[in-house]
C-alpha cells in the first residue's frame, strides 16, 4: 500500500533530513531596505523574518528564537533600534545582535563607540559581500560563545 502512494525513489526514508538554517530577525521601518536585505540574507540561505517597528519586533523575539538580530538604531524613533537589540539579548537564546546602517551620521559613530555591546554591520549597494561576511561571521561568534558556555557548565 505504501509503495503505491509513494513510488520506490521517493520513500520516506529516502527524502533527506530538513537543513537547519540560521533564522535571522531584521528590523527596519524603511520598506525598500528592509526588502533588500532580507531578499540578499535569503538568497544567501538564512530564514528571515521581518519587522516595520521595534514592537513588532518584540512580538517576534517573544515568539520564536534567533541567532541574529539586525535593527536599524533608528527604526521609528532615536535609538528605538539599540532598545530593541538590548530587549534581543535578554532572552534565554541570547542572539547575536547588531545594529544595521547604509550611511552612519556622526552621532551614529559616537553612540556605536560608547555601546559596544552592538555590533555595527555597514550596508553599502558595492559591499554586498562585506554584509554577507559580517552575517556569517556574527552567526559564527555566537554559536562559538554557546558552545563556549556548554563545556564551561559541563566541567
Amino acid at each position: 500500500m505504501l509503495n503505491s502512494v509513494f513510488p520506490q525513489s521517493e520513500t520516506v526514508a529516502s527524502i533527506p533530513p530538513r537543513r537547519k538554517v540560521a533564522r535571522v530577525l531584521l528590523a527596519d521601518s524603511d520598506l525598500a531596505s528592509r526588502l533588500a536585505i532580507k531578499s540578499l540574507l535569503a538568497t544567501a540561505g538564512y530564514a528571515v523574518d521581518c519587522a516595520a517597528t521595534s514592537g513588532e519586533a518584540v512580538g517576534r523575539l517573544d515568539s520564536a528564537e534567533y541567532q541574529l538580530v539586525l535593527a536599524d538604531l533608528r527604526t521609528e524613533s532615536e535609538g528605538s533600534g539599540a532598545r530593541l537589540l538590548a530587549y534581543a539579548r535578554q532572552k534565554d537564546f541570547r542572539p547575536a545582535t547588531a545594529l544595521l546602517s547604509s550611511n552612519l551620521s556622526e552621532l551614529e559613530t559616537t553612540w556605536a563607540e560608547r555601546n559596544a555591546d552592538d555590533s555595527v554591520v555597514r550596508m553599502s549597494d558595492e559591499n554586498v559581500s562585506f554584509l554577507l561576511a559580517r552575517v556569517a561571521e556574527l552567526i559564527s561568534e555566537r554559536a562559538d560563545r554557546r558552545m563556549r558556555r556548554a563545556l564551561f557548565q559541563a566541567s
